[in-house]
């Protein structure tokens, strides 16, 4: 049984029931999950929208973390969805989840994948604020 049980990049609204169904496992004792909204105001400023994009390599980009993770983790079950394209506040960007034999291993390898994949896998956010300002985060 393969322990990376979905990976994504989409333009569509994420479901954490989605995420949270695929590490379903009955050897789990303990399963976490992640979900990064966007919120509505970053450094000080008002956020009004973002948009985010992606490099043609993120799908491997993904799995590469994913597969790392795994790796170092005992796992029963992990998931990763990360949405492209344009985000309204309160709208879902990230679910990632993972499944372990107990919470402490679920905790430390949850942690670790968002961690990963915002520092690794090459999406990039675009926002706007309502000052009329905007930046990129995360471009090279």
């Amino acid at each position: 049984m393969d322990v990376i049980r979905l990976l994504d990049v989409r333009p569509d609204p994420l479901s954490v029931d989605e995420v949270l169904a695929a590490v379903s496992d009955r050897g789990a004792g303990g399963t976490v999950v992640f979900v990064g909204t966007v919120r509505e105001a970053d450094g000080g400023r008002g956020v009004t929208s973002l948009d985010y994009e992606a490099h043609p390599t993120v799908s491997e980009a993904l799995r590469t973390v994913a597969e790392k993770v795994a790796a170092e983790h005992p796992l029963r079950a992990l998931a990763a969805v990360h949405r492209v394209g344009h985000l309204e506040i309160g709208d879902i960007a990230v679910v990632v989840a993972t499944a372990a034999g107990h919470r402490q291993e679920a905790f430390a390898a949850c942690r670790q994948l968002i961690d990963d994949l915002k520092r690794e896998v090459p999406i990039w956010k675009h926002q706007r604020f309502d000052d009329g300002s905007e930046e990129w985060v995360g471009s090279p």
